[in-house]
C-alpha cells in the first residue's frame, strides 16, 4: 500500500498517529524515528517513502531549518508538519518552505485520516479553522498574507465562488466535485481559472489569502 515515515519524539504520539495510518490504510509499511538526524537517514535508505510526517519540535529540527533540510536531502519525498503549532504564520511558512500539508496533533481521529488521505491522493491539506482564524487587524501585512482586493473577487463567476469556498475549508477536487455535483476535470478547469483571475501562483496562496473573505457577501450578488 503506502511506505510512511513518523519523525516524533514523542511515543505515545507515534503509537497514535501509526494506528491511525494501520486503521485507515491497511498494509501500509510504516517506520518511527525520535529525531531529525535518523530521520534525514531513513530517507536515504528508503527513496521509495510515499510520506514523511515530521515534528516541528523534535530534536535536531530548530523549528523550520530541519524541515528545509529534509527537503534538501531527500526533494522527492512529500513532508507533511505534524504539530501542536497552531500559529497562522508558521502554518504559511511550512507550506513555503516545501511541505504539502499541516495536521495539527489536536486533530480529532477522523480528520487526521482525511488529511492524509488527501495528501496521499497528491493534493496539499490546510486545516482550515486555522486558516481562518487570525482577525484582519492582527494579520502580519506581507504579499502573502494578503486579503484579496473585492474587484479581483467579483471577477469570479459564481461558480468558482463556490469553489475557492470550498478549498478554503481544506477540501480537495474531489470532494468539491462531490459537493457540488460537478465533474472533477470540471473542478480542476475552475482551480485553474480562479488562480488566474486572483493572480496567485499556487492553491495554497489562493487558500491562505482567502481564509477571511464573507463568501456569503459576494454569492448573494
Amino acid at each position: 500500500m503506502y511506505k510512511i515515515l513518523i519523525a516524533d519524539d514523542h511515543p505515545l504520539f507515534r503509537e497514535a498517529i501509526h494506528n491511525v495510518i494501520t486503521d485507515g490504510f491497511p498494509g501500509s509499511e510504516v517506520m518511527e524515528t525520535e529525531d531529525l538526524e535518523s530521520a534525514l537517514a531513513l530517507t536515504q535508505q528508503h527513496d521509495d517513502l510515499d510520506l514523511i510526517l515530521l515534528d516541528l519540535n523534535m530534536p535536531g529540527m530548530h523549528g523550520l531549518n530541519g524541515l528545509i533540510n529534509l527537503r534538501n536531502e531527500a526533494p522527492t519525498i512529500p513532508v507533511v508538519i505534524v504539530s501542536a503549532e497552531q500559529d497562522k504564520q508558521i502554518v504559511l511558512q511550512a507550506i513555503t518552505y516545501g511541505a504539502v500539508g499541516f495536521i495539527t496533533k489536536s486533530s480529532p481521529r477522523l480528520q487526521m485520516t482525511q488529511a492524509i488521505e488527501q495528501i496521499l491522493n497528491g493534493n496539499v491539506y490546510l486545516p482550515s479553522d486555522i486558516i481562518r482564524s487570525q482577525k484582519p487587524a492582527t494579520r502580519r501585512h506581507n504579499s502573502e498574507n494578503r486579503s484579496f482586493p473585492p474587484e479581483l473577487l467579483q471577477a469570479l463567476t459564481r461558480k468558482q465562488l463556490l469553489v475557492l469556498e470550498r478549498m478554503t475549508k481544506g477540501e480537495s477536487n474531489k470532494q468539491i466535485a462531490y459537493t457540488l455535483e460537478i465533474a472533477e476535470t470540471t473542478v480542476k478547469a475552475h482551480v485553474s481559472a480562479i488562480l488566474r483571475k486572483l493572480n496567485v501562483h499556487n492553491r495554497v496562496q489562493a487558500i491562505l489569502s482567502a481564509g477571511d473573505i464573507d463568501f456569503a457577501a459576494y454569492l448573494r450578488r
